[in-house]
């Protein structure tokens, strides 16, 4: 892995918009190598000036720690929870190289703020002992999106990133500490990973790492995505694509929508994980406001 591209940023956290369990999202990297079919995040490169692919031109925001306190010592700040890598993940393998996680954690710690970590990866436990302190002063939740247990399938879909084994043990360290921790079943992948083998598999395995909740959200294609994924199905799984365009054209996705959400609470059911991600949430953070909602991808 090369060292990044080196850029500056004005301020550390963006505002997000929409109803989220978060309204701060902090990234220190633009570009992600884990090269995921599905990603959303694409699109976020066509704002730079100089750039190749997303998934090869990886460039770190240096003064990042500098601009996060900035906003956190500011008077107006209300510790508002931050998700850290809503848009590329702050724990992919340039983090090993770059090492901007620890001093974005330090100040977490100094000024008592409330995090949200979703990564796909388990350089996190590098972090271990700073998560582990910052959860003992406040919320923390580590999340991992894990949309397969097939580790081929998921070598295709996600070829940079670790296994889903490293990524379940990684979770099943940090119930260690008072930290929070939930999978993310987010994308369920129409006839790739929604067939009753690897939900259960999905399944049994977050109930053994003793997860918090489990989220599961349908594939949502549009723009540079779509692009990416069907090229993808066309050299993978060329006998997907003609089921794929009739469910992503005129909204054939409700028919599939029902079955799919009543074998999911079935076996929701059978291993007892929880989707209540906002029960935890509510009563360390936002006690006396309203529950937060969150609006999945699907």
């Amino acid at each position: 892995m090369k060292r990044c591209n080196p850029i500056s940023c004005n301020t550390a956290c963006t505002f997000v918009k929409g109803q989220f369990p978060y309204h701060w999202d902090l990234n220190v990297y633009r570009g992600c190598i884990h090269d995921c079919k599905y990603c959303y995040a694409r699109y976020s490169h066509r704002y730079l000036q100089e750039k190749g692919a997303f998934e090869d031109d990886i460039f770190v925001k240096t003064n990042i720690a500098e601009a996060l306190e900035w906003q956190l010592r500011s008077p107006k700040w209300d510790k508002s929870v931050i998700n850290l890598g809503g848009v590329t993940d702050n724990y992919q393998a340039a983090e090993a190289i770059e090492e901007q996680m620890p001093a974005i954690l330090r100040l977490m710690i100094r000024y008592n703020n409330p995090i949200i970590v979703s990564t796909k990866s388990d350089l996190i436990l590098r972090d271990f002992d700073l998560l582990e302190e910052l959860s003992q002063k406040t919320y923390v939740n580590i999340a991992s999106t894990i949309t397969t247990a097939d580790e081929a399938l998921q070598r295709k879909l996600e070829p940079a990133a670790v296994s889903p084994k490293r990524r379940f043990m990684m979770l099943k360290e940090f119930r260690k500490t008072k930290a929070s921790t939930a999978v993310h079943m987010m994308p369920l992948l129409p006839y790739l990973t929604d067939g009753e083998e690897n939900l259960n598999a999905v399944f049994s395995q977050a109930k053994d790492a003793g997860v918090d909740y489990l989220l599961t959200g349908l594939l949502y294609l549009r723009g540079e995505t779509k692009q990416v994924f069907y090229h993808f199905l066309e050299k993978e799984y060329p006998h997907l694509l003609a089921e794929y365009h009739k469910l992503y054209r005129n909204a054939g996705l409700k028919e599939y929508r029902r079955p799919l959400y009543e074998k999911l609470g079935k076996i929701r059911e059978k291993y007892q994980v929880s989707a209540d991600y906002k029960g935890r949430l509510n009563r360390e953070v936002y006690r006396k406001n309203e529950p937060v909602q969150l609006t999945l991808f699907d």
